[in-house]
């Protein structure tokens, strides 16, 4: 059986990919030389928190898509579902730190935290002021210090990079994104498996009437294999999971976020968005807004993943604060027409 990807020599894809992203938006981005890593490609004049994140690569458009205006400003990216090692970490740290202090977004994996937390480390041993915040919202897995770090990422680079831009410090920008932490939740469903490139293989096998409900972001099984299903029952299932583990509230007001896992057709996207946007609004919950599209996800995966952020005041307009990003493109609030 032959593994057919649009790529070149297996092991050379990430950087292949990185490659492309800069040439693509110069404007956005700017690539290492050295390593893996993609910075802002210019630097906001003065000091600034700078937000740094990433991890394994076949996540995309997460991470390198987020760096830019309002958002990231680094992102670190490893082998297919690997962590970035820490030397690696370290140089995007000592790159775009400032006076200001460096702020890292982890994903609660093994790998990610061990390698992360050394680089920060490393360079606080140099005089950088450095702290992080570890994303832990799949709520698949019942002990919260097990949860791995899926959807809500995105929504901590939105929101602590809004912060970070309008020039909140160290500390403030860190306790907006553990915020986020604490009130997303998100769960994820594969309907079928994907193929590392360097594998050359599926990551598992599933029967043509299976599902895998409970999904991480790295291939991996999920938690329970289920049989097949109608989008509408899944909706229901996975919202139920996340408003019992958030404790949501009628009338609270949420950020919905629905999503593919990478090889799932816009049209079942948006199929699966309205079942979920429909069952939320019956248990009566308000949706202030929604993002529909590809996020965090898991090559060529074909499924859907659910997140919810519970928000306030502060985390809507930080949330529809202006970003310029690959993925993300955000203007501020536009006055819509009165209609009479």
């Amino acid at each position: 059986m032959v593994l057919k990807k649009l790529i070149n020599k297996p092991g050379d894809e990430v950087r292949e990919m990185l490659e492309g992203m800069a040439m693509a938006f110069p404007e956005i981005i700017r690539l290492d030389p050295q390593w893996n890593n993609v910075y802002r490609a210019y630097k906001k004049p003065g000091s600034k928190v700078a937000l740094v994140s990433g991890g394994g690569s076949g996540h995309e458009p997460a991470h390198a898509g987020y760096v830019g205006y309002g958002m990231l400003d680094a992102a670190t990216a490893g082998a297919v579902f690997t962590s970035p090692t820490v030397p690696q970490i370290f140089a995007a740290i000592k790159e775009v730190a400032t006076d200001a202090g460096v702020l890292i977004i982890i994903k609660n994996y093994s790998g990610d935290v061990m390698n992360f937390t050394a680089a920060a480390k490393m360079a606080q041993a140099q005089g950088i002021k450095v702290d992080y915040v570890i994303v832990n919202d799949d709520v698949s897995i019942a002990e919260k210090s097990k949860r791995r770090g899926t959807t809500i990422t995105v929504l901590v680079h939105k929101i602590a990079g809004a912060a970070a831009e309008e020039g909140w410090t160290l500390p403030e920008v860190k306790r907006v994104a553990q915020k986020v932490i604490d009130n997303g939740r998100d769960i994820g469903v594969a309907l079928t498996p994907c193929s590392v490139p360097a594998a050359g293989k599926p990551t598992f096998e599933l029967g043509p009437d299976e599902i895998e409900f409970g999904i991480g972001i790295h291939g991996e099984p999920g938690v329970q294999r289920m049989k097949y299903m109608t989008s509408s029952e899944l909706a229901k299932i996975m919202v139920d999971k996340i408003v019992d583990d958030l404790k949501l509230q009628k009338g609270d007001e949420i950020f919905l976020v629905v999503q593919g896992t990478g090889g799932t057709p816009y049209m079942e996207k948006f199929v699966f968005y309205r079942d979920v946007r429909k069952y939320v609004e019956s248990l009566g919950f308000k949706v202030f807004g929604s993002w529909i599209g590809e996020f965090m996800t898991s090559l060529e995966m074909q499924g859907g993943r659910v997140a919810i952020l519970r928000l306030d005041e502060e985390l809507k307009r930080l949330l529809m604060a202006p970003a310029y990003t690959i993925a993300i493109r955000t203007i501020g609030p536009i006055p819509l027409p009165v209609v009479t």
